[in-house]
């Protein structure tokens, strides 16, 4: 047999294609033409939208652009993680309400993966007591609106003292309707260099881990994390902060005259948010958990009981990790849900990016440009959030051979 001729059955390549023709009846030439008129048509009314928007604009001498962010605000924000003054621009302030809004997010994510799969596990747990009672949390703070339940702790929180006869349950902490004082460090570069150096080590950290992991799987012996991690987490951090002077001076919070001054504030606004966010979401998350455990074959659960290993090291070390290739999808849109959900601050007088970018527009008009600076802000958002978990979800799923 000639090496010249080949079996056609074994070519890689499909069969040849059609030429396209010129005729209604020809099905490409069909998904074409639809294709172009819908595309075109979808330019037609985005076009019409924009003159006529343009136009009345134009007509109701109401300006346009973004060249009044470099104004001045005059606009009060309560708290912010960086400095501001009403004479600041409102670039400045809607920075700070991006900032605001950061601080809920971030922080009611840890919180709601925390207390959801703590509830997510007890409603699988051995105890009666303790599986109705958090399948109970679960069916109530569901069937809850969102709403109803941020004003319920913001009320709550109103109707502690005031300051003056605020609760002290620990020293350098009080409580009152001021919101929570807190004992805090005066902040200085070293403390911030230090910080530097501690988000430093623990990256080194997981660097290290892998490269032990990978010796282990090479030759067998298992080789402590330990003495790295407390080297490069905690000694060299503690060096940067000796070797720039070692400064600390708590600033302890104390009554004077009719508020408190000194430490760090937790404000009414922030705390009922934060509750309100954290509980709400939890008790989804926690459904999730609760159904990514029971996906895991009960097999699973039998062996290791065989091998003697306890509950909760089998939970831990063999359920949980197999389970985290089914809860991590769903757990991506409970993620987005309390970022989205973070806007209903405005409802308890908390300044996220709504509340100032909202009182923005109303100062000067340009609603077109102040809607879009809110939408611009949570698509990033909401895109971050779902890339990360996007690339860790594809860390820990199974590789198909």
């Amino acid at each position: 047999m000639s090496s010249s001729t080949a079996d056609p059955r074994l070519s890689k390549a499909g069969p040849p294609r059609r030429p396209l023709r010129l005729s209604w009846s020809d099905e490409r030439l069909r998904g074409i033409v639809w294709q172009v008129l819908v595309v075109g048509i979808v330019g037609v009314i985005v076009y019409w939208l924009w003159s006529n928007t343009v136009h009345n604009l134009e007509v109701r001498r109401i300006a346009t652009g973004f060249g009044f962010l470099g104004r001045e605000a005059g606009l009060p924000i309560g708290e912010s993680l960086i400095d501001y003054d009403p004479t600041d621009t409102y670039r400045r302030a809607l920075t700070v309400g991006v900032l605001n809004t950061l601080k809920v997010a971030v922080v009611g994510v840890v919180l709601a993966t925390i207390l959801g799969t703590l509830v997510g596990i007890a409603r699988l747990s051995r105890n009666w007591m303790l599986s109705k009672m958090a399948g109970f949390y679960i069916e109530v703070i569901r069937d809850l609106p969102l709403l109803l339940q941020l004003l319920f702790w913001y009320t709550i929180l109103q109707t502690l003292p005031v300051p003056r006869q605020a609760l002290n349950p620990v020293g350098g902490v009080f409580l009152s309707n001021r919101g929570m004082k807190l004992p805090f460090i005066e902040w200085l570069p070293a403390h911030s260099l230090a910080l530097l150096a501690l988000v430093a080590g623990s990256v080194l950290t997981l660097l290290v881990g892998r490269a032990l992991r990978a010796r282990q799987y090479a030759d067998g012996q298992p080789r402590k994390l330990w003495p790295a991690a407390l080297g490069l987490m905690g000694g060299l951090p503690l060096l940067v902060w000796l070797a720039h002077g070692a400064p600390f001076t708590p600033d302890i919070p104390a009554l004077r005259g009719f508020n408190f001054q000194g430490g760090i504030t937790i404000t009414p606004e922030y705390a009922a948010l934060l509750i309100g966010l954290v509980t709400y979401t939890a008790g989804f998350i926690a459904e999730i958990v609760r159904a990514g455990i029971q996906a895991v074959n009960q097999g699973q659960w039998e062996a290791a009981q065989a091998l003697g290993m306890r509950r909760g090291d089998i939970l831990k070390r063999i359920v949980l990790p197999q389970a985290l290739r089914v809860i991590i999808p769903p757990m991506t849109s409970q993620y987005l849900n309390l970022t989205k959900n973070s806007s209903l601050a405005v409802a308890i007088g908390y300044q996220d990016i709504v509340s100032i970018a909202n009182t923005t527009l109303n100062q000067t008009g340009q609603a077109i440009e102040g809607i879009a600076i809110i939408m611009l802000v949570y698509l990033t958002i909401s895109l971050s959030i779902s890339l990360f978990m996007n690339w860790y979800n594809s860390r820990i799923a199974l590789v198909e051979r």
